[in-house]
C-alpha cells in the first residue's frame, strides 16, 4: 500500500536577510487511492511543500520527516526518489531546448524503471498517451516545451504522468493559465491515472475550478505555512463562497 507521510515538517528558504521559515510544521497522510486538495492564498506554502517533497535544493528541511512506504525520502536524491515512484508537475514548466519530448521521455523512463523499453511499443504508448491529451505527436520531436503555450505544457506533463507511471504524483497548480478546454483535457489525465486504485495524488491549487472536475476525498486550507483546516469536498465548496480571509485574520 503506497503511502506518503509528512509529518510535522518545517522548511526555510534562503534570502537576502537569512533564512526565512516557510512552511511551519506540516502533518499531512495521502494513503493509496486517495486524492488530496491543497487550497491557501499566495505565499502561503503551498508550493514550497512540493518542491521540498521533490527534493529541490532551494528548500531546506530542518524538522519533520517525509516517509514513502516507510522509506525516509528526505535522504534521498532527486532522481532516487522519482524512481521510488514520488512524481511532480510543476506549476510553471521549464523549457529544454536541444531535447527533444521523445528522447526526454524515454530517457525518465528507462531512470526510473532501471531499463529502456522497448522502442517499438514505446512509440505507440508515446503516441496513444499524446492523443488522449490532444496532443499533436508531431510534438514528440520538438524540444521539451519550448514554443509549447500554457496548455501545452501542463498536456505534456500529463503525458509524462501516464508514461511514468509513479506511486504518488504531487500536481502543482495544475490549472494555472489554463483555457476551459485545456483544463477538462488536464483533468481528465489526473482522472486516469486515479483510475488505477493504488495511486495518491496531492493536488495544490488557488481555485476550485480544477475539483468540477477532480473529486478530492480530503481538502486542506493551507494558511502561513501549516494546515489550517481540514474536510471533505464540501471545504472547497465553502471557501469558493467565503474564501480565506477567515483563516488569514485568525493568525494576525
Amino acid at each position: 500500500m503506497a503511502t506518503l507521510e509528512i509529518k510535522d515538517l518545517h522548511v526555510t528558504v534562503a534570502t537576502e536577510d537569512g533564512p526565512k521559515e516557510i512552511l511551519k510544521g506540516v502533518d499531512l497522510t495521502i494513503n493509496e487511492g486517495e486524492t488530496h486538495a491543497i487550497m491557501g492564498p499566495n505565499g502561503s506554502g503551498k508550493s514550497t511543500l512540493a518542491y521540498s517533497i521533490a527534493g529541490h535544493p532551494r528548500y531546506q528541511v530542518t524538522q519533520g520527516s517525509v516517509t514513502l512506504d516507510g522509506v525516509d525520502v528526505l535522504e534521498m536524491s532527486v532522481d532516487e526518489r522519482a524512481r521510488a515512484g514520488l512524481f511532480l508537475a510543476m506549476q510553471y514548466p521549464v523549457e529544454v531546448p536541444g531535447v527533444s519530448v521523445a528522447n526526454f521521455l524515454r530517457t525518465a523512463k528507462t531512470a526510473v524503471d532501471g531499463e529502456a523499453p522497448k522502442l517499438r511499443t514505446w512509440v505507440k504508448d508515446v503516441n496513444t498517451a499524446m492523443e488522449a491529451v490532444k496532443m499533436d505527436p508531431t510534438f514528440s520531436q520538438r524540444s521539451v516545451n519550448e514554443g509549447f503555450s500554457g496548455g501545452e505544457k501542463k498536456r505534456h506533463e500529463i503525458v509524462q504522468l501516464e508514461l511514468l507511471d509513479p506511486k504518488v504524483a504531487v500536481l502543482d497548480e495544475t490549472d494555472s493559465g489554463l483555457d476551459i478546454d485545456a483544463l477538462k483535457i488536464v483533468s481528465e489525465g489526473v482522472n486516469r491515472f486515479k483510475a488505477e486504485g493504488d495511486k495518491g495524488v496531492l493536488l495544490i491549487t488557488h481555485y476550485t475550478r480544477i475539483l468540477r472536475y477532480i473529486t478530492p476525498d480530503f481538502v486542506h486550507v493551507f494558511v502561513d505555512g501549516k494546515v489550517a483546516e481540514q474536510g471533505g469536498p464540501e471545504l472547497a465548496e465553502a471557501l469558493e463562497a467565503e474564501g480565506y480571509d477567515k483563516y488569514v485574520n485568525a493568525k494576525v
